[in-house]
C-alpha cells in the first residue's frame, strides 16, 4: 500500500475495512502492521495501551488472510484489528486491571467476550489502560498513568474505559472492548468523541470479568461508527451459562433497523436531572442534535421520570457496596498497593449498613418501572451523556454554572440510573465545544431495544455528519 493509501485507512471505519478485507482489496496483515506502527507513534503520547500483542497480532492477521484467500470468511470481524480493556481476561496475556497489584498476573482462559471475538476471526491488538480496577470515571488514575484525550493531551479521556476510547479515537485500532458500571464505556465515549452502547444488562455475558459490582456492571462495545457498534454488538451478545446474570434471548442482527428512518418517532426529554447543572456548550449541542432529530421528523415531547434522584442515590449505594465486597481482602492485606483515591473510594463502602444496602436494591424495581411507564410514551429517551467539557488530568473540582463540583461526580452524574435498571443506552457524537472538544448525547431504550437506538443513532449519524477519528495527535 502507498503511504497516503495507508493513511486513508486508518480513518476508515470497521465497516468500510472489513468489506474490502472480505473482497480481497485490502491485506489484513498489512492493515496490522500500519496499525502497529500507528501505536508505537501516537501510543507514547496518549497512554492507550498497558499491552501490545505486535507479534502475536500479525500471527492472527496472516491466518485469517489465509483463511478468506480460501473462500472461508467467518464475517464482518474477520481480519479486524480490535482492543480489549484490561480488566477482561485474556488468556496467557497480562490482565492488570490497571493496578499494581495484578500488573503480573496472567489468566489460563479467556472472557467469554474474548473468545467471541476470536471465534469471529477478529484480530486483538492489545489491552488497554484503564482507570485502576475500572473504578473511576475521570480515566486518570492508573498503576501505569492516565490516558490523555486525542484532542487535548492535558484533558482527561473519562472513565473507566479510558484507553479503549482513546484508542478508537485516535485510530489505534477499529472497535475496542469496554465495561460499565455507572458510564464507564459511555463517559469516555462521549469525551473522546466515538460511539458507546451499554447494552441491557444480562445481553453480553460478563463471564471472564474482573467485576466492579456484580449486579451494575455490563461489557459494551466502542466504535466510530453507529453500525460498527451494531455489527460488534452481534459478535458479543448471547446466552452464557457461565454467567449467572445472562439471559437467554433469540439472537437478532443489530444492524436490522439501520437505514429506516425515524419518521413519526417520539423523542422523550426529562424535564429534571439529566439537565440540571449542564455547561452551557453542552446544552448548545444537544439542543442542536434535538433540533436534527426534529428535522428527520420526530416529535420531540416533554417526560417526567419521577425519582431520578433517588434511584441515582441507589445506584451509588450498590456500587460502594459491592466494590467494598470484592476488594475487602486485598484492602486488608495490601492497602498499600492501591491508589490512593481509589483505595478512599473503594473504604467508603464500609459505612453503609445493611439496610441502605437493602434499600438500594429496592430502587432497582421503581427504576424499571419508572423508565416502562415512560418508554410506553415515547419510543426513546434523549439526555446528554456528560454534563461538562472534559476536566484537566487530576483537575478535581470543576465549576458547573457557576457552582463548584467535583470532577468525578461531574463526569459520571447522568448516567447510573440505566446502570441500575439495565437499559440499553447508546452515546453518540453530537458536536464540539468552542474549544474543539468533543460532546455527545445518549439514547436510552427500552430493554432489549438495541436495534431501536441503533435505528435513531444511525439516523443522526447519517445527517450530522460528525467526524470521530483524531489523526493529528499532539
Amino acid at each position: 500500500m502507498k503511504a497516503s493509501y495507508k493513511d486513508e485507512i486508518l480513518q476508515w471505519d470497521l465497516s468500510r475495512l472489513s468489506n474490502a478485507i472480505s473482497e480481497k482489496q485490502i491485506s489484513p496483515v498489512e492493515v496490522t502492521r500500519q496499525i502497529i506502527e500507528r501505536i508505537s507513534q501516537v501510543n507514547p503520547k496518549i497512554n492507550a495501551y498497558i499491552t501490545v500483542l505486535a507479534e502475536q497480532a500479525v500471527e492472527d492477521a496472516e491466518q485469517a488472510e489465509q483463511e478468506i484467500s480460501n473462500g472461508n470468511w467467518r464475517g464482518p470481524l474477520h481480519g479486524i484489528p480490535l482492543g480489549v480493556k484490561d480488566v477482561i481476561y485474556t488468556k496467557n496475556i497480562n490482565t492488570t486491571m490497571g493496578s499494581q497489584l495484578f500488573k503480573d498476573f496472567v489468566p489460563d482462559y479467556n472472557a467469554t467476550v474474548v473468545e467471541k471475538l476470536k471465534q469471529a476471526g477478529a484480530t486483538i491488538i492489545g489491552k488497554q489502560n484503564t482507570h485502576e480496577f475500572a473504578y473511576g470515571p475521570t480515566g486518570d488514575r492508573s498503576h501505569f498513568g492516565p490516558v490523555r484525550n486525542p484532542y487535548n493531551l492535558s484533558k482527561m479521556t473519562g472513565g473507566s474505559s479510558s484507553g479503549s476510547a482513546a484508542a478508537v479515537a485516535s485510530g489505534l485500532c477499529y472497535g475496542a472492548l469496554g465495561t460499565d458500571t455507572g458510564g464507564s464505556v459511555r463517559i469516555p465515549a462521549s469525551v473522546c468523541g466515538i460511539v458507546g452502547m451499554k447494552p441491557t444488562f444480562g445481553r453480553v455475558s460478563k463471564y471472564g470479568l474482573y467485576p466492579t459490582s456484580w449486579t451494575l456492571d455490563h461489557i459494551g462495545p466502542l466504535t466510530r461508527s453507529v453500525k460498527d457498534n451494531a455489527i460488534l454488538l452481534n459478535a458479543l451478545s448471547g446466552y452464557d451459562s457461565q454467567d449467572y446474570y445472562s439471559i437467554k434471548t433469540d439472537q437478532e442482527d443489530f444492524t436490522r433497523l439501520l437505514g429506516k428512518g425515524i419518521k413519526g418517532s417520539v423523542i422523550g426529554i426529562p424535564s429534571s436531572f439529566y439537565f440540571e447543572r449542564v455547561d452551557s456548550e453542552v446544552r448548545n449541542q444537544v439542543n442542536h442534535a434535538i433540533e436534527v432529530f426534529k428535522s428527520l421528523g420526530a416529535e420531540i415531547r416533554p417526560v417526567d421520570i419521577p425519582q431520578l434522584q433517588e434511584i441515582s442515590l441507589a445506584h451509588q449505594m450498590i456500587v460502594r457496596c459491592e466494590a467494598y465486597a470484592i476488594h475487602e481482602s486485598t484492602l486488608t492485606d495490601t492497602p498499600e498497593l492501591y491508589d490512593a483515591e481509589v483505595k478512599e473510594r473503594l473504604l467508603s463502602g464500609l459505612t453503609p449498613i445493611a439496610l441502605d444496602y437493602v434499600k438500594a436494591i429496592q430502587m432497582k424495581q421503581v427504576a424499571i418501572h419508572e423508565f416502562n411507564q415512560i418508554l410506553e410514551q415515547v419510543d426513546i429517551i434523549l439526555i446528554p451523556t456528560v454534563p461538562v467539557l472534559p476536566p484537566d488530568i487530576d483537575q478535581r473540582e470543576v465549576m458547573v454554572d457557576g457552582y463548584p463540583e467535583h470532577a468525578r461526580s461531574a463526569m459520571n452524574r447522568l448516567n447510573g440510573p440505566t446502570n441500575l435498571n439495565g437499559f440499553p443506552s447508546l452515546q453518540i457524537p453530537c458536536g464540539f465545544s468552542a474549544s474543539g472538544m468533543p460532546i455527545g448525547v445518549q439514547l436510552i431504550g427500552k430493554q432489549l431495544d438495541e436495534a431501536n437506538l441503533y435505528r435513531f443513532g444511525y439516523a443522526f449519524e447519517q445527517e450530522a455528519g460528525i467526524p470521530t477519528i483524531k489523526i493529528n495527535i499532539g
